[in-house]
């Protein structure tokens, strides 16, 4: 909420205190940065950070300040730091007359021997939404173009392979091959800098350069942001400015199966193929037959790509998932595949046999209808074998209309659905 403030004011490029403000509220490491408004001030902030010290300008109509020679890096006296400002500030003045100036930023000179020198970056790109890109940073950025793009938000995986596809990588690898935090550091600095993009549709760019990679840590040296609060105001869909509809943390439920065991119910994600296959491997032939309404001798890597990878915008997978002697267990899944204009949904669910009778799939059945109806989806639809009495209860019991075709073995349910603006409180929970 604190940064909200920042976002308005229509299209303008903010300060470098103010983008690491946003940096730091999502855990990236940042260089501290302090602002000073004349050449005394900046001595006084210059003791009081320690020398040497860097200085750059400050001015809400410059972004990048090394095209303007707003830059003095390595100064060591007080002098040389009056030197700085006054050099920097009529530099500014010569490139733009019409520039207004906030004075400069004085931040402490970091050490970059022994470590990589990378850049962040994000822009909104008029086919792909807001994307993100990593390269080689620092003075390197624009002579050698080694950069590479995604699209947000990125899990490790996927922050990963992006780094795989860099000219730098070898040197990345020999951080990783050695075990060191820093490479740790840098993946999980380029999720949270997606989780970023992701969360603010108001950026429309963002460039972090340096970030400094060094055996034990992340840091951002500089950073720049331009924002446009006036493209997604009259946007009533969620992530409008994203091709890819991020993971639904919203949809994490915590129950107690009244025995003791706790369940969480949570999306699907694609990090969860090994549990799927060990649900398949515990479900007896006539469950996978109930649920798939056909037998196969193995799950594949291939169906499992088509229940693990979803696309949120039409698809909710929910799984219910237990922790036994430490070891995370999937022990349900549901999914519901709406139609392309959201009107109805399709209901299926998989409760492996060791599970089974303990009222999992009602659970499962009761938060996808609870999320169906913050969907906006007005009909649940459903099919299933006619000798699944436990799931046909389950079903009959929360309303469902059922319909016996004998002629394909199987009964057809459907349910109206009210919906709602936000999930309600249909199902059991408590807190984790």
């Amino acid at each position: 909420k604190r940064l909200q403030p920042q976002l308005r004011g229509g299209e303008r490029i903010c300060t470098e205190c103010q983008g690491k403000a946003f940096l730091k509220a999502y855990g990236i490491p940042v260089c501290e940065t302090w602002t000073a408004s004349s050449a005394e001030e900046a001595v006084v902030v210059a003791d009081r950070l320690g020398y040497p010290v860097v200085l750059k300008v400050l001015s809400p109509q410059i972004m990048h300040r090394s095209e303007v020679d707003g830059v003095a890096l390595d100064l060591k006296t007080a002098a040389e730091v009056r030197e700085a400002f006054d050099r920097i500030v009529s530099a500014a003045c010569r490139v733009r007359v019409d520039v207004t100036l906030l004075g400069v930023s004085v931040q402490r000179m970091v050490d970059t021997r022994d470590a990589i020198e990378l850049i962040l970056g994000a822009k909104r790109d008029p086919t792909f939404g807001s994307i993100v890109m990593v390269g080689m940073g620092g003075i390197a950025t624009s002579a050698i173009h080694d950069r590479t793009v995604g699209l947000p938000p990125l899990n490790e995986r996927l922050a990963r392979r992006m780094l795989e596809s860099l000219r730098v990588w070898p040197m990345l690898r020999e951080f990783e091959a050695r075990s060191l935090p820093g490479f740790d550091a840098l993946i999980e600095t380029i999720i949270r800098f997606s989780m970023l993009v992701a969360d603010y549709p108001e950026i429309r760019e963002f460039d972090v350069n340096p970030v400094l990679l060094t055996a034990q840590q992340v840091l951002a040296l500089d950073a720049s942001m331009v924002i446009d609060s006036t493209k997604c105001q009259d946007s009533h869909e969620p992530y409008p400015h994203l091709a890819i509809r991020p993971y639904p943390e919203e949809y994490v439920r915590h129950v107690d199966l009244g025995d003791g065991t706790r369940l969480t119910l949570r999306s699907m994600r694609a990090e969860d193929e090994p549990l799927w296959h060990a649900l398949i491997a515990k479900s007896s032939p006539e469950s996978i037959r109930f649920r798939f309404r056909s037998l196969f001798k193995r799950s594949t890597h291939y169906m499992a790509i088509q229940h693990c990878v979803l696309d949120h915008e039409r698809q909710i997978s929910i799984v219910a998932e237990t922790e036994i002697d430490g070891r995370r267990e999937l022990v349900g899944v549901a999914q519901l595949l709406a139609e392309p204009d959201h009107e109805a949904a399709e209901f299926a669910v998989l409760v492996p046999d060791p599970w089974q009778g303990r009222k999992i799939g009602g659970l499962l059945l009761d938060f996808s209808l609870e999320l169906a109806s913050s969907w906006g989806i007005r009909r649940v639809i459903a099919e299933t074998d006619p000798d699944n009495f436990r799931m046909l209860e389950a079903f009959r019991d929360r309303g469902f209309d059922s319909e016996v075709r004998r002629d394909e073995e199987v009964v057809l349910l459907e349910r109206w659905v009210t919906t709602h603006s936000a999930p309600s409180s249909a199902i059991a929970r408590t807190e984790p």
